[in-house]
């Protein structure tokens, strides 16, 4: 699969950078190119837990399925809710193409209504099922629409890490996301984005934190993750997600990516 570009790969020494605005953005652009190509798996199948966590501390779950493949440049993904009663057979399907001038396509399957629904660019600022991941979260950024920029070197328990901020090169783009900016915290043994905030337009901001991420055979998978979502000091919401039996590089079938498997559930 290729590199979600909320991960980064291969930065450059500390040596190279310095105080010259160009040279940071020529720096952290060159980490995010090699991200694009860095090497994620052919296909992942696993299992998620979705506890979505309001601002009084009640929480819901969501018991998913999700799978993911590579079609030639392309990556498709796949989730099937599960339980509880109100949202199982609820189906979701992402087309992430690598052509960045064209739109991803993305559905939703909503079983009471027994119909397919695909989510317009309008929409993509919304929220995901209730959490506080939106459907522009669902997919890859484009590096192409983005400004680069490295603000310093850091650490995040107890790695060393990149701060870098990434900014919209357009309207377009932050009406689609719902986001005027994003800094990242990258750790430096292995190229990974460990904590992210995401400013908003609404002027709140999404946190996102890897909490736990694992290795295998040579590709860092993440374990549990969070994305809360604050205004000011004030947490309004909170999502984890937690992933488990997880299969890399397994057989997966290319009819599970289609809109009919969405209608005719797992």
């Amino acid at each position: 699969m290729k590199a979600k570009k909320l991960l980064f790969l291969l930065g450059v020494g500390a040596t190279l950078l310095t105080s010259n605005v160009m040279a940071d953005e020529a720096n952290a652009r060159a980490i995010m190119e090699k991200v694009d190509a860095r090497d994620d798996g052919q296909t992942l199948e696993q299992e998620m837990l979705m506890v979505l966590i309001d601002k009084n501390g009640n929480e819901r779950t969501r018991d998913l399925k999700s799978y993911g493949k590579d079609v030639g440049e392309d990556e498709y993904r796949t989730m099937f809710f599960k339980s509880p009663a109100d949202v199982k057979n609820t189906a979701f399907l992402t087309y992430d193409y690598d052509d960045s001038a064209k739109d991803d396509d993305q559905w939703l399957y909503l079983p009471a209504l027994k119909k397919v629904k695909r989510i317009p660019s309008t929409d993509k600022s919304s929220s995901f099922m209730g959490s506080d991941f939106s459907y522009f979260d669902m997919t890859d950024r484009d590096l192409e629409n983005y400004d680069f920029k490295i603000l310093k070197e850091t650490e995040v328990r107890g790695h060393a890490a990149w701060m870098i901020e990434s900014t919209p090169r357009n309207q377009k783009v932050i009406d689609e996301s719902g986001y005027e900016k994003t800094i990242a915290l990258v750790r430096k043994d292995n190229y990974v984005v460990v904590r992210a905030i995401n400013f908003l337009t609404n002027g709140e901001k999404k946190y996102l934190d890897l909490k736990r991420i694992h290795e295998q055979n040579g590709i860092w998978l993440v374990d549990e993750m969070t994305m809360t979502t604050k205004k000011g000091t004030s947490t309004l919401h909170k999502t984890i997600l937690t992933f488990d039996k997880i299969k890399l590089n397994g057989t997966i079938d290319d009819g599970v990516f289609t809109t009919r498997r969405l209608e005719k559930g797992l």
